[in-house]
């Protein structure tokens, strides 16, 4: 019977705690599921990566640079 008094507010109280626990449980799932890199390949990609970006600021620090003689030329 008490039950049947309950507000709207009340069952929505009531309901939260189960929707944060699945969200969470839910979360824990979808984790597991994931395929992590192994540590080869993370140091691999990091190495790719860090080279890249040394790569293109060289570049474009290069571009930069003629730009500028250019233009003291100019």
């Amino acid at each position: 019977m008490e039950k049947e008094k309950m507000t709207k507010t009340q069952k929505k109280k009531e309901k939260t705690p189960k929707k944060k626990t699945n969200f969470f449980k839910e979360v824990r799932k979808e984790v597991a599921q994931v395929r992590w890199p192994s540590r080869k390949e993370m140091v691999k990609n990091s190495v790719a990566t860090i080279s890249f970006v040394v790569f293109f600021a060289a570049f474009f620090y290069l571009i930069e640079v003629i730009f500028a003689f250019i233009k003291s030329l100019v």
